[in-house]
């Protein structure tokens, strides 16, 4: 089984970038996006469904804003949309699918880039989540949440750790939360597998940083402990140039 998360950073974009081509080479299983930025109306999704694709979808209220959605090859047993707090909902933040063994959460957790109220939004969240997370665990068992956390979690994870220290996706408290949130139950899948690799996952536009790989990796398949025994291969695939973001693949037994 495959697995590959992306934030997209605008499906429209993406598409128009080759995005369809990719996917039929790479052929996961379930692709889980980010920052779709559109409704699915808005979207043609004739490309996906020529590969065997059903799409599924939470958008935000806000147009052009945020949103994630997951494609599956297999029809999964059940769909949830949202998580069930209305301030995370209307910005299209999460979205759930139960396979028969296993679920997939797929997760755009909140930046704080903005300014001091987004991030004591992100603050809250993140509180918020950690308890809806070992909520669902509990309910179905064997999770996977895919998806851009937002968050580089040690200095091998960032490329200017020194740097970055006071800046939201590197604070003390968020790197804090993370080792908490692996600590209480869940594994980073992709460092658990590359315990020492040096790869990112996201490039400001900025300065050349992609081709100069000072990037971050910030987005995460973490699973439960329990699927451990399953987890077969991970990767940052960063050859993938739709985004900002580079996609992160996760193969499981």
């Amino acid at each position: 089984m495959k697995i590959i998360s992306y934030n997209v950073n605008g499906i429209r974009a993406a598409l128009n970038k080759g995005l369809i081509d990719w996917l039929k080479t790479e052929n996961p299983d379930v692709f889980c996006l980010q920052e779709t930025k559109a409704r699915p109306e808005q979207v043609d999704v004739s490309g996906f469904e020529k590969l065997g694709y059903k799409a599924y979808w939470e958008s935000a209220e806000k147009k052009g804003y945020s949103g994630v959605a997951i494609f599956s090859k297999a029809e999964p047993k059940n769909i949830i949309i949202g998580c069930g707090m209305d301030q995370y909902d209307m910005e299209g933040r999460v979205i759930r699918a139960d396979f028969d063994d296993f679920s997939v959460m797929n997760v755009y957790m909140p930046s704080g880039t903005s300014g001091d109220e987004r991030q004591a939004f992100k603050m809250e969240w993140l509180k918020d989540f950690f308890e809806y997370a070992h909520q669902v665990a509990k309910e179905v068992g064997q999770l996977i949440i895919v998806g851009d956390y937002n968050i580089a979690h040690n200095e091998i994870d960032i490329h200017n750790p020194k740097g970055n220290k006071n800046n939201s996706g590197f604070l003390p408290e968020e790197r804090a939360w993370v080792s908490k949130f692996l600590d209480s139950g869940f594994i980073d899948s992709y460092r658990f597998l590359n315990p020492e690799v040096e790869k990112y996952s996201w490039w400001t536009y900025r300065f050349s940083a992609r081709s100069n790989n000072k990037g971050w990796r910030i987005d995460y398949q973490a699973t439960t402990m329990n699927m451990e025994p399953r987890l077969k291969r991970a990767d940052l695939l960063n050859d993938a140039v739709h985004s900002d973001h580079c996609p992160t693949l996760l193969e499981i037994e």
